[in-house]
């Protein structure tokens, strides 16, 4: 196994121009990006059609010594399913999905720009799409007033209906779909993620991003995540959460803002929350996952300028202390030779 490479996810640069994201993330010492379509940072509408476009995104990486490994959607990709749409998703969606807000009109105008990121990825040279789909059923989580199995039955049946069609699309350039599990999406833990693939049918162009940060704070096991769904982790995010609870702060975050200590957990830089990474390092290594490590910065109590380099620090470490499953076996049978 080669080494992995290691990405930066541009979703939380947006601000910054994309030139100057990718300044950053060469100097750091980054191999490559995770380009988010937002900001400035990618028009998937645009890629799909403008070659001079395409080159220009290019010509900037190569000229910072990157590469791009993935491209994200998670911002469009949340409308297609999503019930209610409201003013929620027209501050996070592009002026021409948003349109007039009808709701229907809104999923049926993501849906399209979902198909067009497939084709911008595969004018790219990327094979993997990261992203949402969003979820009609996620407003019955809390169980309350009782959810008719039947509401639960149409909400997986609603997101295959609607995603169906996107992954025709993507079956067709040769690009696959990493759905990351989220709170808020039609896969958001370990038994949702099952029924989803089932909804879906298995189907070979879609599969997850696996995120140990949402996990942790459910009392999740990423390992064992790793383990049972080892043939569906198309591509990997280095982000941590941490535990606030004191008897006062609960899981579900009160409605308050990041960072506010009243809050149950937080998303904080990798290396100083509760994900061990060792072992879930290790377990990449044994299930053969060779595709990136794309490092997430979402710390609101730590400046991005010095927790992206300190979180890829972390991950170049690790490269050593778990290294590849391929280096074991040869390290094994070097001694078994003498």
């Amino acid at each position: 196994m080669a080494r992995r490479p290691i990405t930066l996810f541009t979703g939380q640069w947006a601000d910054l121009p994309f030139e100057e994201v990718a300044r950053l993330a060469g100097e750091w010492g980054f191999d490559g990006l995770e380009i988010a379509c937002w900001g400035d940072h990618l028009d998937p509408v645009r890629a799909a059609e403008d070659d001079a476009y395409v080159r220009d995104r290019l010509d900037i990486l190569e000229r910072n010594g990157l590469e791009v490994y993935a491209i994200a959607n998670h911002l469009t990709g949340q409308a297609v399913c999503d019930d209610p749409i409201d003013a929620r998703h027209q501050g996070i969606l592009s002026e021409e999905v948003w349109g007039d807000g009808e709701p229907e009109g809104v999923r049926r105008r993501a849906a399209e720009v979902m198909k067009a990121t497939a084709r911008a990825a595969a004018r790219l040279g990327v094979t993997t799409v990261t992203g949402f789909t969003g979820s009609s059923i996620w407003k019955t989580v809390a169980m309350f007033p009782p959810v008719p199995e039947g509401m639960v039955e149409a909400g997986y049946q609603d997101f295959a209906d609607r995603w169906n069609p996107i992954l025709d699309v993507f079956d067709e350039v040769g690009v696959r779909f990493a759905l990351e599990v989220h709170p808020s999406e039609i896969a958001y833990d370990y038994w949702t993620a099952k029924r989803t693939l089932e909804a879906i049918g298995h189907r070979e162009s879609f599969g997850l991003n696996f995120d140990p940060s949402h996990f942790i704070w459910q009392d999740l096991d990423p390992v064992m995540f790793l383990q049972d769904f080892a043939q569906k982790v198309f591509h990997v995010h280095v982000k941590e959460s941490i535990r606030q609870l004191n008897g006062r702060n609960g899981r579900l975050g009160s409605h308050l803002a990041w960072a506010d200590p009243r809050r149950g957990w937080d998303f904080v830089t990798a290396g100083h929350g509760h994900v061990q990474w060792e072992p879930i390092f290790r377990t990449l290594n044994a299930i053969g996952y060779e595709g990136p490590t794309s490092i997430e910065w979402e710390d609101a109590g730590m400046d991005r300028l010095i927790g992206a380099p300190q979180a890829l620090a972390l991950v170049r470490g690790l490269a050593e202390i778990a290294p590849p499953a391929a280096a074991f076996d040869a390290a094994f049978s070097s001694r078994g030779a003498s």
